[in-house]
């Protein structure tokens, strides 16, 4: 399962304090790069230390290349949220 694959890999490369993956792949049913039977978009909320000093576009590339191997496979697209523990912290307490 790509979920499981993906989680592994993200677990492995940044120790997260919270890890979300949730297959989006019904709401992108028909659209460029859907697969029967889903598991080709995905929305990840990664929390880790291992993102404090980098820009946003930074930790996405440091998640995209975690997963380069699920994207050769087929994976379409992935929704990214990353996030140091502090900035987590900021943002649930401001809702």
């Amino acid at each position: 399962m790509v979920a499981a694959r993906l989680r592994q890999k993200l677990e492995s490369a940044f120790q997260p304090a919270e890890l979300s993956i949730v297959d989006e792949s019904a709401r992108h049913a028909g659209h460029s790069g859907a697969r029967a039977g889903g598991q080709s978009h995905f929305r990840i909320r990664i929390i880790s230390a291992g993102f404090a000093g980098l820009s946003r576009v930074e930790r996405q590339r440091r998640v995209y290349d975690a997963v380069a191997d699920e994207i050769a496979a087929g994976l379409h697209a992935l929704a990214l949220t990353t996030l140091t523990p502090e900035e987590a912290k900021t943002i649930s307490s401001r809702t």
